[in-house]
């Protein structure tokens, strides 16, 4: 009850500014004053001042907040221990690559298979360049042709 009258004084209190000030004629000032001097109206209005009132002074609503640190907590260190041991293989989860059934297809293999073909195709004739070297070529004519 104390907050929503608080609430609703500080709104009247910036609504008579925001008045006092399109009195002066800055009425893009006085619109953002009287804009800020609502927010505590309407939060009273949708009854999210109570909610907080409620939360904040309610000792099981900070056993609920100090069980979801707890829980973060729990999943951060078991997070870490797994980046240490190289993942969720080291860790006994996941399965092994090499255990798909000796007859499958990689098509069977999942995201993995679709991101990658499935043959390679031969490496295409360049101007000059090849193997991995042709990706440089243009940029090395370029910084010749600069002085670099």
């Amino acid at each position: 009850m104390l907050a929503e009258t608080i609430c609703s004084a500080v709104s009247a209190a910036g609504l008579g500014i925001a008045a006092i000030t399109a009195y002066r004629k800055k009425y893009l000032s006085a619109a953002r004053i009287a804009a800020w001097s609502l927010v505590p109206l309407g939060l009273v209005m949708t009854g999210a001042v109570e909610w907080a009132f409620d939360t904040v002074f309610s000792p099981v609503a900070w056993a609920g907040f100090g069980v979801l640190g707890v829980a973060w907590l729990l999943l951060l260190t078991v997070r870490g221990v797994e980046r240490r041991r190289g993942g969720r293989k080291a860790a006994g989860g996941g399965a092994d690559p090499a255990a798909v059934a000796p007859g499958a297809s990689a098509a069977a293999g999942g995201r993995d298979a679709i991101a990658r073909p499935a043959s390679r195709p031969a490496s295409r004739p360049t101007a000059g360049a090849t193997g991995g070297a042709d990706d440089f070529s243009d940029i090395e004519a370029i910084l010749k042709k600069h002085g670099i």
